[in-house]
């Protein structure tokens, strides 16, 4: 008998004589399978030591070995012989010179590499007589072993058909693909194997968790009861046992090869398998880097989807009969934005205005927030805040249109979350409705937006802005019709603000770093495009020309007063040799400094004109308000506590009253002679850590400006704030909300009375840092998952202000990102950074629970890991594993909310368990979203900006929540079940 393969490429034939091993000849001639568009053949070679791929001529001649079997599984190929006219493999043509290389390469490893492939040559061996299953439907046992079964647990899982066993596990690595095998009579041999020793398991070390990558210290599971392992031959007692931890250096390459003859021995399984199914493989691949794609596995125990090609197995519970009957729409319930805390006064000016109806406007991210002050400090008494949220990206600058209704603010430029460029644009926008208006410039702006004015002198008709490029491009725009009049370079220097001259609208002034530019603005009648601007630049003759003028103010007599980084005011008019020159723009014309005060120590942020012709003045770096009189003489001042940093904008309020912002991101409220208190505070960096208290509604939140702050989520307030003296980045309230756990970024962790504020517990635990801390639901445990790969395992008194070492769960590849407590408080289920999923026995001693299968029943506590069954369809497709930072689960198990790093909330119906789920998608932070946390009641949802250092406090609409259910959204999800709702 001869078997023949033909390349149709190179038209070559390879002519083989095959052998036989046991006597029973070999009946096929391999198998095809697709290599980049051509056909190739697969033949497997004992003689030569390990497997021989033949491949046609135009891809590489091999790439990866791998076994082959007889379709009809009887025996391998003992010896190859060639014989033809030409040998196809020396007639490669073009890439004759590399083939030869490779398979002089390939000689030279099989050379040194003789005894260990005897090895493999053995295990290949004896995994053909158990190419056949004994008995489909119960646990098989070894016909020389006396004894049970491993375990009591039936052989296949509930809700399997009677005719198919359990899909087979590779005992190699998880990145191989699960199959199905079709049962019939095999050889003896065949086991489940045997009884899993007390307290551990017979997986071996270094296997694959559920999650994808390789555990160091045996992470990997079994799988499900009944699913086929193969046993060790009882009279082979030479041969070392997978799970020895005694194995000395010398047998771990035997090990290490006998583990792969093992996956090679499945490989040969699956081939019968694949031929009984008609050659049809019911798992695709897992697709090229950063796919995210889902497979049913046959018999209904799994689901598998890959995050960059990795994949990742999750049981289905035992209760779940099908996936259809899991609901697959968006949530009844919705979110709506009840509260931001923050206030962006770090980095941006023109952030701070009154309205004409009393309301307070400001921003921070991508809202536009309009407060009403009430009869205490964010408190309920007439207090709250309304919300303009038509921006796509951060808000930089506002202006306030003369007649105190209108709006204009302006946003920097970003990218949504396929990469496309979102440019920069005005919103015009009535304050009473919250409705847009007109949107301006969009296209026209470069990088952003970095400072607006509306004309006074016409009522507003026009408005002017100056962009973030690198000529800061001046413009005037007309605000009914939305087009450009005029537009300039105005410098290669930085821009800070721009006002009209409320008595001349075609005077402009600008200023900046160590720049004060007079413009002169020709309308052109109307036409769009025909203005011309003109510039004139301040003269400041001599005195000293300061770094930066951050500020400008027009006096009622025409002159203009600017506040420099040197603490001077400068007072400015036209050149009295010049006053005479008739017309606006001679050429004779020149502004200069008419006087100067020294006003303060460091720079000057902010001017206000108050309505009584009086200035008001707020120093940088010593946090003085200072009220100057005619002839800038000193009034009356004020000094800001220290711990609410530098005055960044003024705004006159009723009466007396003043409103300040800070460069701590804080809003003041008072006057010069009371003082002044806080009404929005916020953080000034970038925010991790969130927690929720167990029983009331108040949250807690740190970050990366090392301030732990507990907030009033009734009152609107910051109950109290702390310094940690380092970056904080997880939290968690003790289930009696006596004490709460903050991980640091040194591996640092501290518990603090939440009335005192004062530190009861201080403990290091290695280097690296934590990134999560989760007390178990009975409060008897903390655990702390860490950068180092560990979670460590405290005991916990009752009144949670003793804490000692329990014990460390010691398993994963990669660092810890987010673990849960089982409802009894004695298992934790934890995600890694390589996207494994584990469970730990806590209360048996921190053991790795190597059976993922058993756990599918398990019911948790919380639900904030990103990764599991319940939860697997919030990932979107294309998905790089990184898209989502945080999850939480609904305390009563309605809703899942996430936060993306695409600067959205997202709300998904619990349990998620739909590839590509539809959600409710929500906007308004300016960056990542890091946590979200469900208040104790479900009335809330805490949502934490990155970057933008924001809070926003949602509140829950609908079936779950307080209020009603609002009425359907006007944008419905498509069929396609990757739809969602912006909301």
């Amino acid at each position: 008998m001869r078997l023949r393969l033909w390349f149709p490429r190179s038209s070559a034939e390879l002519h083989i004589s095959p052998l036989v091993l046991h006597g029973t000849p070999c009946l096929c001639g391999g198998w095809d399978r697709q290599q980049e568009g051509s056909s190739a053949r697969f033949l497997a070679c004992p003689a030569r030591r390990r497997p021989l791929i033949l491949f046609p001529p135009s891809p590489p001649l091999w790439e990866r070995f791998q076994a082959w079997s007889c379709l009809e599984g009887a025996v391998l190929l003992d010896r190859c012989k060639v014989r033809g006219r030409e040998n196809p493999l020396n007639s490669l043509s073009p890439g004759e010179g590399p083939a030869q290389e490779a398979l002089q390469s390939l000689s030279r490893r099989l050379q040194v590499q003789e005894k260990e492939m005897e090895l493999v040559k053995a295990a290949l061996a004896e995994a053909l007589r158990l190419l056949r299953l004994q008995a489909p439907s119960t646990s098989l046992q070894d016909p020389g072993t006396l004894g049970p079964p491993r375990d009591s647990s039936p052989a296949a899982p509930p809700g399997l058909p009677p005719t198919c066993s359990p899909s087979l596990v590779s005992r190699g690595t998880q990145t191989e693909a699960e199959m199905e095998v079709e049962p019939s009579p095999g050889p003896p041999g065949l086991s489940n194997g045997p009884p899993a020793p007390p307290g551990g398991s017979e997986e071996p070390s270094g296997t694959q968790s559920e999650g994808g990558g390789s555990s160091s210290s045996g992470t990997g599971s079994p799988g499900p009861p009944g699913i086929l392992r193969l046993a060790q031959p009882p009279q082979r007692t030479d041969t070392p046992r997978r799970n020895s931890s005694s194995s000395s250096p010398s047998e771990r390459p035997r090990q290490k090869l006998s583990r792969k003859a093992a996956s090679s021995a499945n490989l040969l399984l699956r081939s019968g398998s694949t031929e009984s199914r008609g050659g049809k493989d019911p798992l695709s691949s897992p697709g090229g880097p950063g796919s995210r794609r889902s497979n049913y596995n046959l018999e209904g125990i799994s689901v598998k989807m890959f995050l960059r090609g990795r994949p990742i197995t999750m049981y289905i519970p035992s209760g779940i009969r099908s996936l259809e009957e899991l609901p697959s729409g968006p949530p009844p319930e919705t979110l709506s934005l009840d509260w931001v805390y923050g206030y962006r006064g770090r980095d941006s000016r023109s952030n701070l205005f009154v309205l004409r109806s009393g309301e307070v406007v400001y921003f921070i991210a991508c809202v536009v927030v309009l407060y009403r002050p009430g009869g205490g400090p964010g408190g309920p008494g007439g207090g709250g805040q309304r919300h303009y949220r038509g921006h796509t990206d951060c808000v930089r600058c506002l202006a306030v249109h003369p007649d105190g209704v209108r709006v204009a603010s302006g946003q920097t430029a970003g990218v949504d979350k396929d990469g496309k460029p979102l440019q920069p644009v005005v919103h015009v926008w009535d304050s009473e409705t919250l409705l847009k208006l007109q949107e301006i410039g969009l296209g026209a702006f470069e990088r952003g937006v970095g400072a607006l004015a509306f004309s006074v002198a016409d009522q507003g008709a026009f408005l002017c802005v100056v962009d973030d490029s690198n000529e800061h491009m001046l413009s005037v725009w007309d605000c009914s019709r939305g087009t450009k009049l005029a537009e300039i370079k105005s410098t290669n220097d930085s821009v800070l603000a721009v006002g009209f001259n409320p008595r001349d609208s075609s005077s402009i002034v600008t200023s900046g770093k160590s720049h004060v530019h007079f413009w002169n603005w020709n309308g052109g009648t109307g036409v769009p495009g025909n203005g011309t601007l003109t510039r004139k630049q301040g003269v400041f003759g001599k005195y000293k020309k300061p770094k930066f003028i951050p500020c400008f103010v027009f006096l009622p007599d025409g002159d203009i007063l600017t506040g420099d980084s040197e603490g001077n005011i400068l007072t400015w008019g036209r050149s009295l040799s010049d006053s005479r020159t008739p017309g606006r723009g001679g050429a004779k014309e020149t502004y200069g400094i008419v006087a100067q005060a020294h006003a303060h120590e460091g720079s000057i942020f902010a001017l206000c004109l108050r309505r009584d012709g009086t200035v008001l003045s707020g120093g940088g770096r010593d946090r003085r308000l200072v009220q100057w009189g005619p002839g800038l003489v000193a009034l009356q001042e004020a000094e800001i506590p220290e711990h609410f940093g530098a005055v960044r904008a003024i705004a006159e309020g009723p009466g007396s009253e003043l409103l300040v912002g800070t460069t701590k991101n804080a809003l003041l409220r008072g006057d010069l002679a009371q003082g002044f208190s806080p009404v929005i505070q916020g953080h000034t960096d970038e925010l991790w850590g969130l927690c929720t208290h167990p029983f009331q509604n108040r949250f807690l939140t740190c970050g990366h400006d090392r301030q732990l702050c507990l907030w009033d989520g009734e009152g609107h307030a910051l109950a109290w704030s702390i310094d940690l003296k380092e970056t904080g980045l997880c939290a968690d309230f003790h289930p009696s909300g006596a004490v709460v756990a903050v991980g640091l970024n040194t591996g640092r962790w501290l518990v603090l009375d939440t009335e005192t504020r004062e530190i009861v517990s201080d403990i290091t635990d290695g280097n690296e840092q934590l990134s999560v801390v989760r007390y178990s639901p009975d409060g008897l445990y903390l655990a702390i998952g860490s950068h180092d790969n560990m979670i460590y395992i405290y005991s916990v008194s009752s009144d949670g202000a003793k804490s000692s070492r329990f014990g460390r769960c010691v398993g994963h590849s990669s660092f810890i990102t987010h673990l849960d407590w089982s409802k009894d408080g004695n298992f934790i289920m934890s995600n890694s950074g390589d996207y494994e999923i584990l469970y730990w026995d806590v209360a048996g001693g921190c053991k790795l629970l190597r059976n993922r299968y058993e756990s599918r029943d398990r019911e948790w506590a919380t639900y904030t890991c990103v990764l599991g069954f319940h939860v697997y369809g919030v990932w979107p497709d294309g998905s790089d594993g990184t898209d989502i930072n945080s999850l939480c689960r609904s305390h009563n198990e309605r809703v899942v909310a996430v936060a993306d790093d695409f600067c959205k909330v997202h709300l998904f119906q619990y349990p998620c368990a739909h590839a590509k789920a539809p959600s409710l998608v929500y906007g308004g932070h300016g960056s990542h979203v890091t946590s979200v946390r469900f208040t104790h009641d479900d009335s809330h949802l805490i949502s934490l900006g990155g970057k933008d250092a924001s809070i926003f406090q949602w509140r829950v609409l609908g079936a779950g929540g307080t209020g009603p259910v609002p009425t359907t959204p006007s944008r419905t999800p498509s069929l396609s079940p990757a739809s969602s709702l912006d909301v």
